[in-house]
């Protein structure tokens, strides 16, 4: 050491209690330092903030407290954390966490809440609509009542109506009955300027048409009066209603016939004949949509048959797939076998198109008048592939299998290639043929990898609803059902021709069938996992 050289004396202690000089940590983070980085997410968070709030404000205009309140505590936490030095983690949890929460739990939720209440076409909404949109729709001109000269007058976002009646001027509202306005202006036998009204023309007129035409201004206090409306914001008729609602006694009462509509337990209001008023609204029903289709007979009948076909399909459609994937791949492992390489991407073809599009192709094939398995391969025969109950089953079975085959080949050529060749060899030299190998060795191994690709598979063709919906349709249908549902339908077609395609919709039965169905996939992939288990221990 030279005389230039020193020694640095030794830092003292740290007494208890007394935290060093050092740098704490995030301090290097740009949680709220002005750097790139932070003007980015500055950005990404205002822009977060911005859709949140609007969601807020629309959410409000419709009165939805829930959703108010679910994106005014989201737009808390996520400030919160993309700005705060201690939620590392939570920057990277938080978007998954919401989605979870609004795409899968609430929807989830939501299809319970649905499931229990009659919501469907005719009960889609609260009484208070329904109580007005009864009133509207049975609304009738009165007769012998004259063609008024109608002028569209707006002040803000208030609309109404001015008419002149014995040569002065009434403006009215929806909330308010016709009224004199003085130092209003006529042409002829119509209102040109009212003060403090606006005059809308014909672009202003078509602009809020539908509001125009949805408007009814009363002539007086008395409801009996009836009231104007118009269609072409020029000329007005009195309309009157033929049901007349008294909230006293929360019933409606029909003014020619003097019959009393009362509400009922089941979303209604009804007569004593049974006569039912529409629309209704949104009620509990309890278990009602879970025990229908066990109550209705001509229900029970096809639930029972889509249900058995269900579960044939999913397991045939799993059992085949792995059957022909499983030959292919042992095949095709074979080092004997020249050109591998070729062969394995060939059949992987069917797998890389889009499945729709494949099972619109084969529909076309498949058509008995002019596709091509018909007319070319079959010389001209009309077997009715799509169309007769069994064939169209068996038709599914087999394109399902031209889908499916090239995964489940991918999937067992990599659980062959896993398995340890010094195993195998040890057999062969034990004397064990190759079907021995097969049953005692090659199988076991395989289905410690490939037994939970099979749940899953029957899990995905237990809700196969692509295939089925482009192929046949769920077609031929069953004659004589209350909804449109056919021989190949599976349930979650049925619970989509239930909540969609069968003229009414009937979200409350199709959400009853959809928790049944969570309930079984569920329950099966609970089981074939307990058996997993047990493969694990060979």
């Amino acid at each position: 050491m030279t005389d230039q050289q020193t020694v640095a004396p030794p830092a003292p202690p740290e007494e208890p209690g007394v935290r060093s000089p050092r740098r704490s940590r995030g301090d290097g983070s740009h949680a709220r330092n002005f750097s790139a980085g932070f003007v980015v997410k500055l950005l990404l968070v205002a822009l977060v903030d911005a859709l949140g709030v609007y969601g807020i404000l629309t959410a409000l205009a419709v009165e939805s407290w829930g959703i108010v309140a679910f994106l005014a505590l989201a737009l808390v936490v996520v400030n919160w954390v993309y700005f705060s030095r201690r939620a590392v983690p939570g920057k990277y949890l938080i978007p998954g966490l919401l989605f979870l929460l609004v795409y899968q739990l609430f929807v989830m939720a939501y299809t319970g809440y649905v499931a229990f209440t009659n919501y469907g076409d005719g009960h889609n909404s609260t009484k208070s609509d329904a109580i007005e949109s009864i009133a509207i729709q049975t609304e009738a001109r009165v007769e012998g009542s004259p063609t008024l000269p109608v002028t569209v007058v707006r002040s803000g976002d208030e609309l109404g109506f001015a008419i002149v009646q014995d040569g002065e001027v009434e403006v009215g509202t929806a909330d308010e009955p016709f009224a004199p306005v003085d130092g209003a202006s006529v042409d002829g036998d119509r209102a040109t300027a009212v003060p403090g009204w606006e005059v809308l023309g014909f672009a202003g007129i078509a602009e809020d048409q539908e509001a125009i035409t949805a408007l009814r201004v009363p002539l007086s206090d008395d409801s009996a009066d009836g009231s104007v409306r118009t269609q072409d914001g020029s000329t007005g008729y009195v309309y009157q209603p033929t049901l007349v609602y008294d909230a006293a006694t929360d019933t409606f009462t029909d003014t020619a016939t003097g019959e009393t509509f009362t509400p009922s337990e089941s979303g209604n209001f009804v007569s004593e004949d049974g006569d039912r008023l529409t629309p209704g609204w949104r009620v509990g029903v309890g278990f009602d949509n879970f025990t229908r289709v066990f109550n209705d007979p001509r229900l029970t009948g096809p639930f029972l048959q889509i249900t058995a076909w269900t579960f044939v399909f999913a397991a045939l459609s799993v059992a085949t797939t792995f059957a022909l994937g499983l030959f292919l791949a042992i095949v095709f492992n074979d080092p004997r076998v020249r050109g591998r390489k070729i062969y394995r991407s060939l059949l992987i073809l069917p797998y890389a198109f889009p499945g729709f599009l494949s099972a619109l192709v084969w529909k076309g094939m498949l058509n008995p008048k002019f596709g091509y398995i018909n007319e070319v391969l079959l010389g001209g025969a009309e077997i009715p592939w799509l169309t007769d109950p069994w064939l169209a089953k068996v038709s599914i079975l087999m394109v399902n299998l031209w889908l499916g085959f090239p995964y489940m080949f991918l999937v067992c050529t990599g659980a062959l290639q896993s398995i340890p060749e010094d195993t195998i060899e040890a057999a062969r030299i034990d004397g064990a043929g190759r079907m021995r190998i097969l049953r005692s060795m090659t199988l076991p191994l395989l289905m410690i990898s490939v037994a939970p690709l099979l749940i899953a598979s029957f899990a995905f063709n237990f809700n196969n609803f692509t295939l089925i919906y482009m192929l046949t349709g769920g077609g031929p249908n069953f004659v004589g059902t209350p909804v449109v549902v056919g021989h190949t339908d599976i349930l979650i077609t049925m619970v989509y021709s239930v909540a969609f395609e069968s003229g009414t919709k009937q979200y409350g039965l199709a959400s009853a069938l959809s928790i049944l169905i969570f309930l079984v996939v569920g329950l099966i992939a609970w089981l074939g996992f307990r058996r997993t288990r047990t493969l694990e221990e060979i």
